[in-house]
């Protein structure tokens, strides 16, 4: 008999749930894509409906169940810092002492009555959650395993090594230094949403300059040799306050902290790329001290600070490991996947599969010659499955690849012929097109200066739209990334925008020659795709640089000469490959601008509804639900 482990995460923020059957991910999924609430931190009520429906089965059919985090240590932790902090601390103690009290503090009675049922709740530890989401969903069977977050109960970052089904925990740090306290405290001042502002930062930085590394350095932090750090608590409030910085922090940096609404002035600019660069130091060194602590040329990331793809990139150029894979879901979220993976190899004590029989392409012969097969059970270069599509087909002769992921793409699908009713009942027009003409259909509008919102297949989980609930565009639009972010996603102009690229050719178009499936590495645009930019262009600053064009595909080059990229195979979504290979037939171009379907401060769209919703509130001009096309009538 199948064995179930539900996982959830929840109570901190970005709920949500996770199931496993047999050590597989049946599903999983956030809480905010049902309740359409950015971040929901709730229990994740709609989320473990979904996976039990996904996976045909009950609560009281689940074997396990398990919490990503203690909340009795967390407890001790923020109890002894208002004790160590007091009386600074009231004002927050005060707030925060009645939800645990009256609810936190019994979380497994919480948990039993949310889900309804009498059955034990097992509670891991935070980071071992981070970390076994990262190790037991890679392609490896033995990695150095880097987690770096804000905090958990008292952990902040941990290295660990995982071999085969065990996980060995190695070293800690400990709250209340923090690297991701650190960034979040920059998020915070820039004038950006803690938790969520990050990757804003992270955007901003190539405009700006490094001026404030050294007084980060000599003021806020102490770096060590091992990655380790010490803040500089007389800088910083989150400890005792209802805020990340305080007085101090605004005297060393000029003023005080940017206003969410005023504009981005240069000295933004400047504290992003000035801590990002510390970052991106920090995470260096610890990497290093990573390998040396296990020997290993692999490492395995988790943590919300491992969404840095920035740092990401660097790491895997200048960092002492030869692979690399990052957890897609990789903040509290992905706590739901790992403590299930811990209960199901930990607890439960089952072994851990072969990449072979987890379903990677083995190799049975030379590459080039596209000899793969999926264990022994397919010898067809492909298999049609049960909807018509072509899947687990090779991808021209890339290496193997494959981990627990299955892309991504884990979250609820909705059939055609469910969209077709739902249309029907709504009085929205619009032509089914046959999946053999889709991609062509879809390149054409690309092509042709289109936006399409594409909503196909099983939702993404995790941050990163990867085609399955992505708006896409043609990447070679000089106009783009600007029409993009104000008439569509209604969000700051500096904001880049992603490339996805198939995979074969990824070498071509960027400086990496290897997997970024799921959006979690940057790279610079290759040599030979930059253009010469125009006399006097070196002497603008900020967000003038925007205007300039840096290679032939502009709508996804940062200023800095940089791509978020995402690489495409067919066998992890056979749809989106196709379409992007239709492009490139039609333009010579195999790249095209992914970004998620939404709008700022609104969760990926998760029902034809959403999509439907955010197609006609913003300016897109197709959208394609599985293979019903709508087009909006010309202006």
């Amino acid at each position: 008999m199948a064995s179930s482990v539900l996982g959830i995460s929840a109570y901190y923020h970005d709920s949500a749930a996770c199931l496993l059957r047999d050590g597989r991910i049946v599903a999983a999924a956030q809480e905010e894509r049902f309740t359409r609430r950015k971040n929901d931190e709730r229990f994740p009520s709609q989320a473990v409906a979904y996976c039990l429906r996904e996976g045909g089965i009950r609560i009281d059919d689940v074997d396990v169940i398990g919490f990503y985090e203690k909340p009795l240590v967390k407890f001790d932790r923020l109890l002894e810092t208002y004790l160590a902090t007091a009386p600074k601390g009231l004002r927050s103690y005060l707030m925060a002492m009645p939800l645990w009290l009256g609810r936190k503090l019994w979380m497994a009675d919480e948990i039993r009555r949310e889900l309804g049922t009498e059955k034990k709740i097992l509670f891991g530890d935070h980071h071992e959650s981070h970390a076994a989401s990262a190790f037991y969903p890679s392609p490896f069977e033995e990695s150095a395993i880097l987690t770096i977050d804000g905090v958990g109960e008292w952990t902040t970052s941990s290295i660990a090594h995982g071999c085969g089904a065990g996980i060995t925990m190695l070293r800690e740090m400990r709250f209340p230094h923090s690297v991701g306290l650190l960034y979040s405290a920059f998020t915070y001042f820039t004038g950006f949403t803690v938790n969520e502002g990050e990757y804003k930062v992270m955007g901003l930085a190539p405009y700006g300059e490094p001026t404030y590394v050294n007084a980060i350095r000599d003021h806020l932090v102490e770096i060590f040799d091992d990655g380790s750090i010490r803040l500089n608590l007389e800088y910083f409030e989150f400890a005792h306050g209802l805020t990340m910085t305080g007085g101090r922090f605004a005297r060393l940096f000029g003023g005080p902290r940017r206003a969410p609404d005023a504009p981005v002035t240069q000295r933004e600019m400047d504290l992003a790329r000035s801590v990002q660069q510390v970052v991106e130091e920090i995470m260096l060194r610890m990497a290093r001290a990573a390998h040396r602590e296990t020997g290993s040329t692999r490492l395995c990331l988790a943590g919300g600070v491992a969404l840095n793809c920035v740092s990401n990139g660097r790491l895997l150029r200048e960092g002492p490991v030869d692979e690399l894979w990052i957890q897609p879901a990789a903040g509290d979220a992905g706590g739901a996947l790992g403590v299930a993976y811990a209960l199901w190899h930990r607890y439960l004590g089952q072994p851990r599969t072969s990449a072979e029989t987890r379903g990677a392409w083995v190799s049975r012969g030379p590459a080039e010659a596209g000899h793969y097969v999926q264990d022994d059970a397919v010898q067809d270069d492909a298999v049609q499955d049960d909807v018509g599509s072509v899947r687990l087909q090779p991808d021209h002769g890339v290496p193997p690849y494959a981990d627990q992921m299955q892309g991504a793409l884990l979250g609820p699908s909705v059939s055609d012929d469910e969209i077709a009713a739902w249309m029907r009942t709504q009085g929205i027009a619009g032509a089914r097109v046959p999946r053999a003409d889709l991609p062509a259909a879809v390149a054409r509008y690309l092509a042709g200066g289109k936006v399409v919102g594409l909503f196909q297949g099983r939702m993404e989980v995790g941050p990163r739209a990867l085609g399955c609930r992505s708006i896409i565009a043609d990447a070679r639009s000089p106009a783009m990334q600007s029409r993009l972010n104000r008439a569509i996603k209604f969000r700051e102009s500096f904001r880049p925008f992603a490339p996805a690229v198939l995979r074969e050719r990824v070498a071509d178009w960027f400086e990496l020659d290897g997997e970024s499936p799921y959006m979690l590495l940057v790279a610079g645009v290759a040599s030979g795709r930059r253009v010469a930019v125009p006399p006097g262009t070196e002497r603008l600053f900020g967000l003038d640089r925007l205007q300039v064009p840096r290679s032939t595909i502009p709508a996804v080059t940062h200023v800095d000469g940089s791509a978020r990229i995402q690489t495409v195979r067919r066998a992890d979504n056979p749809l989106y490959y196709d379409i992007l290979q239709a492009f490139e037939a039609l333009t010579g171009c195999p790249v095209i601008v992914n970004t998620s379907f939404n709008v700022k401060d609104e969760p990926i769209v998760c029902t034809p509804e959403d999509a439907y919703r955010c197609f006609m509130q913003t300016q897109m001009d197709v959208l394609v639900l599985e293979s019903h096309v709508i087009v909006k009538p010309a202006a």
